[in-house]
């Protein structure tokens, strides 16, 4: 399990860093940890009662956020950044957070703006 985050860790890295050109799989992980995909997703979803898809999309949201908030990198860059076409990177982001990646971005802009005046 340690080695799992651990490789997903530095996958995540090299995506928010532009490093990576592709999104793993189960079977890039498990290939790099020299086990079977269906046993890396047995024991992930043993361990943490997550299956490691949901616990690689909460890892991308908490980038994509953020990015988001952190940086003015333009959201077409994040979203291409985060290996996603624009509608994709949209849906994917509204799902997880109930809004779209400009309007988060545009609420905390308001919310910066509330802070220093």
């Amino acid at each position: 399990m340690r080695q799992y985050l651990s490789e997903l860790d530095k996958h995540i890295a090299d995506l928010k860093s532009g490093r990576a050109e592709t999104t793993f799989e189960i079977q890039d992980m498990a290939a790099l940890l020299h086990i079977h995909p269906v046993h890396l997703s047995n024991t992930i979803k043993q361990e943490t009662g997550q299956s490691p898809c949901d616990i690689y999309e909460e890892k991308l949201m908490q980038v994509a956020r953020q990015l988001l908030t952190e940086t003015r990198m333009p959201i077409g860059e994040i979203d291409h950044r985060l290996t996603f076409d624009p509608s994709n990177f949209t849906k994917f982001f509204r799902h997880f957070e109930g809004v779209t990646p400009r309007q988060f971005r545009k609420s905390l802009t308001g919310k910066t703006e509330l802070l220093t005046n």
